[in-house]
C-alpha cells in the first residue's frame, strides 16, 4: 500500500506528537526507535518542502533587469 503524502502542516502536526510520546519516555524501545525514524523522515520531508517554497518566492522575486534576486521576507522596519 503506497503512503499518502502529508502536507507540511499534518507532518509537523505529527512531529509534535512523536515528540510529545518521546518525550514521556514510558514506550518501549522498539516502539521509540520507530518513532523517532518516523520522525527524521518527516523532518527531511519538511525540509524539502520548505526548500521547495523558498525556491518559488526566490522566482517570484526579480529585480528590474528580470533576474532572480533574493530578499528578506520582512523588511528593517517590520523586525523593529
Amino acid at each position: 500500500m503506497a503512503e499518502k503524502k502529508m502536507s507540511f502542516e499534518q507532518s509537523v502536526d505529527r512531529l509534535q506528537e512523536i515528540v510529545a510520546a518521546l518525550e514521556k519516555g514510558d514506550a518501549p524501545l522498539a516502539d521509540s526507535l520507530k518513532l523517532f525514524e518516523e520522525g527524521t523522515k518527516l523532518v527531511s520531508s519538511c525540509t524539502a518542502m520548505l526548500e521547495q517554497a523558498e525556491q518559488k518566492v526566490v522566482k517570484l522575486v526579480k529585480s528590474a533587469d528580470e533576474t532572480p534576486t533574493e530578499e528578506p521576507f520582512f523588511s528593517q522596519e517590520e523586525e523593529e
